[in-house]
């Protein structure tokens, strides 16, 4: 069978102009701006890259946004001032730290002193905890798994009673995605790379989400007929067809094979990776919506 490709740039368009009208809805009825700030470390180009996309979204969506840029050197102390500050500032419901850090900044230090209600990014311990004890209208979830999970649901419809194995078992990605297809009434395995017989736990899976970080690790043959594949690995490898030192962008699933068996399939890029900054902006819009004691708006079924 040949895959249908799920087009995760075309649900995130979508996804970031209904939330442009929720915001526009907000503003109108409470005057109330949907604000997030930015902080990002040194001048590493991928970073500036992300940051970038970030701040052209948080416009389009009608949102209040600040990017603050500090030098490689700054001191940990000064970080962490800062932080302190946007904590404090009632225009900024959502504070996002651009990783990595340098390392002379202690990176858990610095994400657990934002407030976990502008936790944008999912990472404070208390909203780890939240999401893991099956309170998620209480957290604010990270965004990759939220998107991979609104893609999952887009391809599949109701995931009840499906088997979904996570690939990777990350803070970020892998660990809180197991919670969310929980949550979901899957039944799921967490593997990794000494998973034994990772080949065989992959092809009972009726849902694969792949977050190990290994370019095109996963292969086709792994895949269960029909399955739905969900690659959040982005790895740059060499592209010699290209030309002398050039490159290009992978997953962690091998998709020429693998789609040739899967039902449906994200592409790298093009999949989660847009869905993570249009989830960015929907835990913003929440963030801005729980300061003033308003419900939370359910952004799969805006999506339809």
């Amino acid at each position: 069978m040949s895959a249908t490709r799920i087009d995760g740039k075309a649900i995130a368009a979508d996804l970031r102009a209904k939330i442009a009208v929720e915001a526009e809805k907000l503003i109108a009825e409470t005057k109330l701006v949907p604000g997030i700030a930015v902080v990002i470390v040194g001048e590493d180009p991928a970073s500036q890259v992300y940051v970038a996309s970030k701040g052209k979204a948080a416009k389009e969506c009608n949102f209040h946004s600040v990017q603050h840029t500090l030098p490689t050197d700054v001191a940990e102390g000064d970080l962490l001032a800062l932080i302190k500050e946007l904590n404090e500032d009632p225009a900024i419901h959502g504070i996002l730290v651009q990783l990595p850090l340098p390392d002379h900044i202690d990176e858990s230090k610095v994400l657990n002193l934002i407030r976990p209600d502008k936790d944008v990014d999912g990472f404070h311990p208390i909203n780890v905890g939240l999401l893991t004890a099956g309170e998620r209208d209480k957290a604010m979830v990270p965004c990759t798994p939220a998107g991979s999970l609104i893609l999952a649901k887009r391809a599949l419809g109701n995931l009840s009673g499906k088997n979904a194995v996570v690939i990777g078992r990350s803070n970020i990605v892998g660990k809180p995605m197991a919670a969310l297809l929980l949550a979901e009434s899957c039944t799921v395995t967490i593997a990794h790379s000494r998973t034994k017989d990772l080949e065989g736990v992959v092809r009972g899976a009726d849902i694969v989400v792949a977050a190990v970080g290994r370019p095109q690790m996963v292969k086709g043959d792994w895949i269960k007929e029909g399955a739905c594949v969900i690659d959040v690995g982005i790895n740059r490898i060499p592209a010699p067809e290209r030309g002398e030192g050039k490159t290009r962008l992978v997953g962690d699933v091998d998709y020429d094979s693998a789609a040739e068996r899967a039902g449906f399939i994200t592409p790298v890029p093009g999949g989660v990776g847009p869905m993570t900054i249009a989830l960015l902006m929907a835990n913003t819009l929440t963030a801005a919506r729980r300061s003033i004691g308003l419900d939370d708006l359910d952004f799969a079924a805006l999506l339809g």
